[in-house]
């Protein structure tokens, strides 16, 4: 199989200001050229014309020659300038390679579904290059015997990853689940996901964080067919499909189709099919509501918890296909399939301020149906900063430093108000995930969704801030019991004192955190007890670190604080990606239009959470490298940086351009397209998954950022 070979300069994603070099004023605002305004020349009184100096024959041949010499210079100038340009971009294209770039490649990614292997005869690729090298071997992309034209040696399988609602163990404890269809007629069934039952021999281990650990499945792998061939990628749009396969690599694809019904997307409304899917399922959630008959439901049943599922965009969004296939995937495995547990929601950001949304009805229904594509009119609710000027008005006084230069309202540093404000008129949710539309995932959202949430709930609180703060390599570290008691032993012998309880702080004007966030023994009496079976009310993707440890730019991004004070202490997760409940929404609302505390978004959540003594955790999901990273290495630099300046969160965030999982982590697109089948740089595509081993196939990833997308239809 080709190496695929990534430029390091095209791994970087545009964002809107660079961590290392602060936005500042305009250097090219000013011309060299004409030091003076145009205006110089004179416009005498009473003429209607301009007229000009009279000047000598000697005058005029000294300005002659001032004017010929000043034109020499300034083309001798540019000329120079223009040397000096280019010179630098060669050294920009010739720069130091960062340390990371040295380590070898790993290309076990790329290994197709004719490479199929049961899970207990899998060696990951970074095991078969330690044996091989071990052994005087010659390292190889892998032990591939696939031959073109070869069908996959396993067949799909659908993959349903939810509770068994017709046992007589789950009808015990919960009330039955009524099936949720896509029609209102309750004729159209749901599609199913189908999966491989194998992972391709030598498909690469990932670095960071455990399937087995969150109780992901660990043993299956997705190609692009089983994941989205029901959701229209499979069939054309005259069947109601988009029509999307029709130049992929595709042997073994059609068997989902032995089983399967095309869904017609195109009479399919999805606002319509949740409500009416919750509204059937209503006891579930409700112990004041009543069953169809008019009865009221058995008391002794449990209920369960509803999260709004909350996407962020924006007027001008442009919907591609294949956003709407993660859609499509998300609705139906996240509400229709758990009989509504969740809600899929749209918060849309209308850009122009002068649109009084909340004055028209019509208005509000032109922006919407506008810039929302029609089967998802109904989710959808519009927000605008002007309108977050009137439910959080100013002043947010003090504060510490406005790295961004930007307007306290603005959705660069206020994006939580918000999903603030979502909470507080749409109450009814006990979780909201705050979610973003550059997020793709290869596995199955209910899965994924529901399993972080019960491994974080079933985490305890002693070390729990220290574990978050951390990332999680099992080669490294072992098993979670080893990396918890490797933490405890770092807060033993270090200076801190653990997090235990809102943390003592000197402040004036602070809301008082909740009685129960107070720890009912001391630190070392708890027998990490305290917290198991507590929901999070903070869940995060990203370590969560203390800002005043790093470069990061935005750290002291403080508002609302006394500032004859130090600054109070803070926490923050990279990518304001997380889960957060009704209980932090509604103190991070108070927060801000009662105290007017605010800090950029990054650091708001996290550190309320820390300010108030509320459970927060990082959830550690597979993180994959394109390099094959020497496992001290890896931690050193990630978890144990020599200076706040080496911090994979500031200065040192190029480390993270090899990841999956980032803000600015460039492998994770380039990762992204290959699986749907496209080529970059010069390899993949089509041809060469029928020359090779056939289609990708992923383990359950979960992709940041997504900026393009393309398949080999492109």
């Amino acid at each position: 199989m080709s190496r695929f070979a990534i430029d390091p300069r095209n791994l970087f994603v545009r964002t809107r200001f660079s961590y290392e070099k602060l936005p500042g004023n305009d250097s090219q605002n000013g011309s060299p050229l004409f030091p003076t305004s145009i205006k110089s020349w004179r416009y005498r009184k009473g003429l209607e014309r301009w007229r000009w100096p009279r000047l000598s024959f000697a005058r005029l041949i000294i300005l002659t020659v001032t004017l010929s010499l000043l034109l020499t210079s300034l083309i001798g100038s540019g000329l120079y300038r223009r040397h000096q340009w280019k010179e630098a971009e060669k050294k920009e294209g010739q720069r130091e390679p960062y340390n990371w770039e040295h380590y070898p490649r790993l290309n076990g990614f790329y290994s197709g579904v004719r490479n199929l292997v049961p899970f207990s005869d899998w060696v990951s690729e970074q095991t078969f290059v330690k044996n091989a090298e071990a052994n005087h071997l010659l390292k190889t992309e892998g032990q591939s015997t696939a031959r073109p034209g070869q069908q996959p040696p396993m067949d799909p399988v659908p993959f349903n990853p939810y509770p068994d609602y017709n046992s007589y163990e789950y009808l015990e404890e919960y009330n039955p689940v009524r099936t949720c269809y896509l029609d209102e007629e309750g004729k159209v069934n749901l599609p199913d996901v189908y999966a491989y039952p194998g992972i391709p021999q030598n498909m690469t281990e990932p670095f960071f964080g455990s399937y087995k650990e969150l109780g992901i499945s660990d043993s299956l792998c997705f190609d692009r067919f089983g994941r989205f061939g029901t959701y229209g990628y499979g069939f054309s749009r005259e069947e109601g499909g988009l029509g999307m396969s029709g130049k992929s690599e595709a042997l073994g694809a059609d068997k989902i189709w032995r089983t399967e019904r095309k869904v017609d997307y195109r009479n399919v409304k999805w606002a319509k099919a949740q409500e009416k899917c919750y509204e059937k399922n209503k006891i579930r959630f409700d112990k004041d509501a009543l069953t169809e008959d008019g009865k009221k439901p058995d008391p002794a049943k449990k209920t369960l918890p509803r999260h709004a599922y909350v996407l962020r965009t924006w007027t001008g969004y442009q919907w591609s296909d294949y956003q709407i296939l993660t859609l499509r995937a998300m609705i139906n495995e996240l509400s229709l399939k758990s009989g509504g547990e969740y809600d899929v929601h749209f918060l849309v950001h209308v850009k122009d301020d002068h649109l009084p949304i909340w004055a028209s009805d019509d208005l509000y229904r032109q922006t919407l149906e506008e810039n929302v594509p029609e089967e998802f009119w109904g989710m959808a609710t519009l927000w605008s900063e002007q309108q977050m000027r009137m439910y959080y008005p100013e002043p947010f006084p003090n504060n510490v430093f406005n790295h961004a230069k930007a307007d306290v309202h603005s959705v660069y540093r206020s994006a939580h108000f918000a999903i603030q404000w979502f909470s507080q008129i749409r109450p009814e949710y006990d979780f909201y995930w705050n979610w973003e539309m550059d997020i793709r995932y290869t596995g199955h959202y209910y899965e994924f969704n529901t399993q972080v949430g019960n491994w974080a709930k079933q985490q305890p609180r002693k070390g729990l801030w220290e574990r978050s703060s951390r990332y999680y390599i099992p080669e490294k570290h072992g098993s979670w019991k080893n990396f918890t008691d490797l933490i405890e032993e770092d807060i033993f012998q270090g200076d801190d004192k653990p997090v235990w309880g809102p943390p003592k702080f000197e402040n004036t004007g602070m809301l008082e955190s909740p009685p129960e966030s107070t720890p009912p023994r001391t630190y070392t009496a708890d027998r990490y007890e305290w917290g198991v079976g507590e929901d999070a009310d903070l869940i995060t993707f990203n370590p969560i670190f203390d800002p005043a440890k790093t470069n990061w730019v935005f750290r002291d991004d403080v508002s609302g604080y006394d500032p004859e004070l130090p600054v109070p202490p803070r926490r923050c997760a990279i990518i304001t990606v997380s889960r957060l409940s009704k209980r932090l929404l509604d103190l991070m609302h108070e927060e801000t239009y009662k105290m007017r505390h605010h800090m950029f978004p990054e650091m708001w959540s996290p550190s309320v959470a820390f300010h108030h003594g509320l459970k927060a955790v990082y959830a550690p999901h597979p993180v994959f490298f394109d390099r094959n990273w020497p496992l001290d290495s890896l931690d050193n630099v990630f978890n144990h940086p020599a200076s706040p300046t080496e911090s994979v969160f500031g200065w040192g965030e190029h480390n993270q351009l090899g990841s999956t999982f980032y803000y600015n982590a460039g492998f994770s697109s380039a990762l992204w397209r290959r699986w749907l089948g496209s080529r970059e740089n010069d390899e993949g595509g089509t041809d060469e998954e029928e020359k090779a081993s056939g289609r990708m196939c992923l383990r359950p990833t979960l992709f940041h950022p997504i900026k393009k997308e393309r398949g080999a239809e492109d």
